[in-house]
């Protein structure tokens, strides 16, 4: 894709906005942004890394928009009052949506490769993006999360990666519909189950998603997404499934605290596989970015051997250090399946946890609250504790309907341990105070990148 003008992204240090941002730059477009935060210094390190990428960063009062040449990208985030939208009315300057941007990209690669689900989606990316370069594909690769073989002490934001390949490898996000505007030539699907849509919606959303795609590989271990294989031609679908009946399946799993093992198994071969991310949900997230990787061309034992080199993502099941006997965990979990998936993997080991859960939104809370209750209900230990703070606010109007108070108190009715503490520091403070030796501390949440700042922070209490 040609870049004739300039853009300028509001809300530039967003998870889904700063990966973006870097790969225009990278492709040799001029890019601007503001953020909020930013102007209230918060995160100052990811803004100097943008800024070490020629990006010229603005405060978001209006003063970095004055031209209708310029093309303004907002995220979801972003509400029309906001002075640099205002500005963009002002001049007339062309404005897109994140997600219109990256689907523009996306659908000008020749060959696209889209990833979509309810849970799995960054880190099946990162598993596809790391296979197809170490193989020497040279891919470009938009994640949500910083892919951790390809950050560096110079790179410590990598969250994107710019290739030299027609490959484009993106997760496609359905939670504000955007997925209806990607057309991939390989579609994968994990899972679908509720998170911001109801399961209608999400049906026809992920339905058409790989009724789109020259080639669609489905979890047929999901019953939802494994109903909606079945409206595809045999010829057009690869499916997986752990420990079940499928093209790629896994047998013979072998969990370690921080890795796993398994069998790889197909129609005509068997490869023994070890990962270096722990936990059942990972077998079924390689087998996804494994199938997705050979539908490139690539042989099935070359994909095999190069997903064991796979060291993670940031904040998923992240282990940022141990102190005195305490371990401490930054996860990206945020709805139901995601941290079911972490509580079932450390669950598999001895230990009690200490959970801060901060939620990502006070609308997602409304959405979710049957089903992150029952699932607290039920994948929680008699021992462990679960600490609620308010949900993560960083500004405009949001209705207060559903609060962590209220998911706290349906949690203890329901027989478990939890505490509702509104400030997000006490509740770290509290959870540190009540460490002993064993216990495995870990951060949870969505939308807000100082969590990992905090999760540093704690670590570093436990030592004082």
């Amino acid at each position: 894709m040609q870049h004739s003008k300039p853009y300028f992204f509001v809300g530039i240090g967003g998870s889904g906005m700063m990966p973006l941002a870097m790969i225009l730059a990278g492709q040799g477009a001029t890019v601007a942004g503001s953020d909020r935060s930013l102007d209230q210094d918060r995160l100052p390190a990811k803004f100097d890394y943008l800024r070490d990428r020629g990006i010229t960063l603005h405060r978001q009062d209006g003063s970095g928009i004055v031209s209708l040449d310029q093309i303004v990208v907002a995220s979801a985030a972003v509400e029309a009052s906001v002075p640099d939208m205002v500005a963009a009315e002002r001049v007339g300057a062309q404005q897109l949506r994140r997600p219109e941007l990256l689907a523009q990209l996306f659908n000008a690669a020749p060959r696209s490769i889209g990833v979509a689900g309810t849970s799995g989606k960054s880190t099946v990316t990162g598993m596809i993006g790391w296979m197809l370069h170490a193989l020497g594909k040279a891919p470009t690769v938009m994640n949500g999360a910083v892919m951790k073989n390809f950050a560096s002490p110079d790179a410590p934001f990598a969250s994107a990666l710019v290739g030299e390949s027609e490959i484009f490898v993106s997760e496609v996000d359905e939670s504000d519909g955007s997925i209806a505007l990607y057309v991939p030539s390989i579609a994968v699907l994990n899972n679908v189950s509720l998170d911001h849509m109801s399961m209608e919606q999400l049906r026809a959303l992920f339905g058409g998603f790989l009724a789109r795609a020259g080639t669609a590989i489905v979890n047929v271990g999901d019953a939802e997404a494994a109903a909606l294989a079945m409206e595809l031609a045999p010829s057009q679908r690869a499916t997986f499934a752990v420990e079940g009946q499928a093209d790629y399946s896994a047998e013979n799993l072998a969990e370690a605290p921080f890795a796993i093992s398994f069998d790889l198994v197909t129609a005509d071969a068997r490869h023994h596989v070890r990962l270096n991310v722990p936990g059942r949900h990972n077998v079924s997230n390689a087998l996804a970015a494994i199938a997705a990787v050979v539908a490139t061309g690539v042989p099935l034992d070359a994909a095999a051997a190069a997903i064991e080199g796979f060291t993670g993502l940031r904040r998923r099941f992240d282990l940022v250090g141990e102190a005195n006997g305490v371990a401490v965990i930054d996860d990206f979990g945020h709805n139901p399946d995601k941290i079911a998936a972490t509580l079932d993997t450390l669950h598999a080991f001895p230990g009690r946890l200490l959970l801060l859960f901060q939620p990502h939104g006070y609308g997602p809370l409304k959405v979710m609250r049957r089903e992150l209750v029952a699932m607290f209900a039920a994948k929680l230990a008699p021992d462990d504790l679960l600490v609620l703070p308010d949900p993560v606010y960083l500004g405009g109007t949001v209705a207060r309907e559903v609060t962590s108070a209220d998911i706290v108190a349906d949690v203890g009715v329901a027989g478990r341990n939890a505490r509702h503490i509104p400030d997000r520091d006490a509740a770290a403070d509290h959870l540190v105070a009540q460490a002993r030796p064993g216990d495995r501390i870990v951060l949870m949440g969505a939308r807000d990148d100082t969590l990992s700042l905090l999760a540093h922070r704690m670590l570093g209490d436990l030592t004082s």
